[in-house]
């Protein structure tokens, strides 16, 4: 008899060890490590959403690496990464490229406006530029547009936005947006093309003291000057305005699709906007008055 509860007892220990084991493989979005790959221009947002998530999930570990956004495409296919943060718009054989791949429907994950920028030295007489002018530019052999390397986020940007492949295009290069910010008064007649979120920080001491070194073009289209203020950025006006959003190659809910959710979320909203950027999905305030 006492054999037969021992059994018994043994029998119902190992089922329970077998569950244990199965809960911890399971999937989970509140605990784990998980790498996101970045381009240098929305690292700042990148990393200020993933400390969000950590201090709210503090069982989970995540870690931002910057590399630029055609390379993480290319990674995420291979399944070396997870999750990326992309800005440019995916070309139809790009799209099917990666339902096949991922074997998931592509459903970019959009949680921020933010812009590519053109600088010049603070003391420039320069005060406005237009899209003529940033056309030509981009064909001229002088090379006046200086940008943060060949696969950058806010190149590819650019070439979309002017019809163009990055490769016929002309242009400078100086490796880093905040090295294009410090060099840029060596190069009196170039323009600097950085990400916004570069210095979009309003309370930052980096940000700030980066901003005064620089000032922002307003872009001329059809007539009317266009600056980078939430207002213009909310209804797109400026016409380098880019929306900045997830893609993971994740099926299940585990880390990537919980810090994607939260991104969206109002919590992670508000970390958007305070990051200088404008946030994609606009949450109403309701006041009750008593």
């Amino acid at each position: 008899m006492k054999n037969s509860v021992k059994l018994v007892i043994l029998f119902f220990l190992s089922i329970i060890a077998v569950s244990c084991k199965n809960e911890d493989k399971s999937p989970s979005y509140h605990k784990g490590e998980m790498t996101i790959f970045t381009d240098e221009s929305f690292k700042s947002v990148t990393e200020a959403l993933a400390d969000g998530y950590m201090i709210n999930y503090p069982e989970t570990k995540i870690k931002v690496v910057t590399k630029k956004e055609d390379l993480g495409f290319i990674d995420l296919l291979k399944d070396k990464a997870r999750i990326i943060v992309m800005s440019r718009n995916l070309s139809p054989e790009e799209i099917k490229t990666y339902e096949e791949q991922v074997d998931l429907k592509f459903l970019p994950a959009r949680f921020a406006a933010d812009a590519v920028v053109f600088i010049v030295p603070k003391d420039s007489p320069k005060e406005s530029i237009s899209m003529e002018e940033i056309a030509q530019g981009m064909q001229s052999d002088n090379k006046e547009f200086i940008f943060d390397g060949a696969n950058s986020s806010n190149l590819n940007f650019v070439a979309q936005k002017l019809k163009k492949q990055p490769k016929e295009l002309k242009f400078s290069v100086i490796p880093g947006s905040k090295n294009i910010i410090e060099e840029l008064s060596k190069y009196p007649n170039k323009i600097g093309v950085i990400g916004l979120n570069t210095f979009s920080r309003p309370y930052d001491k980096e940000s700030e003291e980066l901003r005064s070194m620089v000032k922002i073009l307003p872009v001329e289209s059809k007539g009317k000057l266009y600056n980078t203020d939430s207002e213009n950025l909310r209804k797109m006006n400026y016409p380098f305005t880019r929306v900045l959003y997830f893609l993971t190659n994740e099926g299940n809910f585990n880390i990537a699709n919980g810090f994607i959710r939260y991104s969206c979320t109002q919590l992670g909203q508000m970390i958007v906007q305070k990051e200088g950027l404008q946030p994609y999905n606009l949450y109403r305030r309701e006041v009750q008055m008593r």
